[in-house]
């Protein structure tokens, strides 16, 4: 008798275990869309801007990202073949987003001026193949910065004139300062200083794993849930470079390189924040909005440029300036 009393509680007891396990939510999945700002760039120390755009698109077709967003800044189509490197972004089967035309910073340029500015770079992207009707803000100053703009007026008179026109906002969810840390590169290239690439390659691609993961659990705190997240960096010559490197790290981190597409349709995109700060990207944003005010809560080295010098110096991946050296 003892022994069918207790069979019958075991066997109770892993019924109740499996209808537990059948409740359980699985996680969301790690997705995350990789975008580039600033194209066509110009010349560097490393790449022409032509060999940098045949490079980057060299380095998705072989990492297999699928599409990527190009933020373009039209100024730059009075670069050497700088309107044709976009034709090539398009025709690798990349989107192509408007990054205004002259690269203003929003708080600071008369609120008519920056919004022609927006029209301008429209007319002119309006030639190319895979076109999405996204407006990232320069600097992803929208408006709010400085004492001037606190009453919202200027950034709300840009939000207006996005809907007008129907376009989004191209935001951002994982900032990053690689190009920081490709100006720390290319210094060095012209001060014939010496460049260790694995240990280069290493800091990128730990900038971007530690940018991603920290906004992922920012996200989580603040959001109560995992969006797709969206990658900002640009059109440099890290990207040219170690852009293979980096989806490799990400994806063995379990991060899925998703379509651009599926990460502007995640609900995140309404998700309007508040506050008149946007450096940094959305979920910032949106943590301000929730009371955080912590900056070392909401920030990470990779959006700090005396960390990011002195992970490139010690690292080894670059050789400090002599005067620096002299100095310690």
């Amino acid at each position: 008798m003892l022994k069918t009393t207790l069979g019958l509680l075991l066997i109770g007891s892993l019924v109740g275990c499996a209808e537990v396990q059948t409740e359980i939510t699985p996680p969301a999945p790690k997705q995350i869309a990789l975008t580039y700002d600033d194209a066509p760039l110009g010349d560097g120390p490393r790449y022409t801007g032509a060999e940098r755009t045949e490079a980057l698109i060299a380095q998705l077709a072989e990492a297999q990202s699928g599409p990527v967003a190009i933020f373009v800044t039209t100024r730059g189509f009075e670069l050497d073949q700088g309107s044709e490197r976009i034709a090539a972004y398009a025709a690798a089967g990349h989107y192509i987003a408007n990054h205004s035309d002259q690269h203003m910073w929003g708080s600071r340029t008369p609120t008519e001026d920056y919004i022609a500015d927006i029209d301008r770079a429209e007319a002119q992207l309006a030639k190319f193949d895979n076109r999405r009707p996204w407006f990232r803000f320069p600097f992803l100053d929208e408006g709010g910065q400085g004492d001037a703009n606190r009453s919202g007026e200027k950034r709300d008179a840009y939000r207006a004139a996005l809907a007008e026109r129907g376009l989004i906002s191209g935001y951002v969810t994982v900032d990053t300062y690689d190009w920081h840390l490709d100006s720390l590169w290319s210094q060095a290239v012209r001060d014939g200083r010496a460049i260790d690439r694995d240990a280069l390659s290493e800091v990128y691609v730990d900038m971007v794993v530690d940018a991603v993961n920290h906004y992922d659990q920012l996200s989580q705190r603040v959001l109560d849930r995992r969006p797709a997240q969206v990658l900002l960096l640009h059109e440099n010559d890290l990207a040219a470079t170690f852009t293979v490197d980096m989806i490799e790290a990400l994806r063995a981190d379990g991060w899925e390189i998703v379509d651009p597409d599926l990460a502007f349709a995640d609900p995140i995109v309404n998700q309007i924040p508040a506050t008149l700060h946007s450096g940094g990207g959305r979920i910032s944003a949106l943590a301000m909005d929730g009371g955080l005010r912590d900056w070392a809560t909401l920030s990470h080295w990779g959006v700090n440029q005396s960390e990011i010098t002195q992970r490139a110096y010690e690292t080894g991946a670059i050789e400090p300036p002599a005067e620096l050296e002299t100095a310690e």
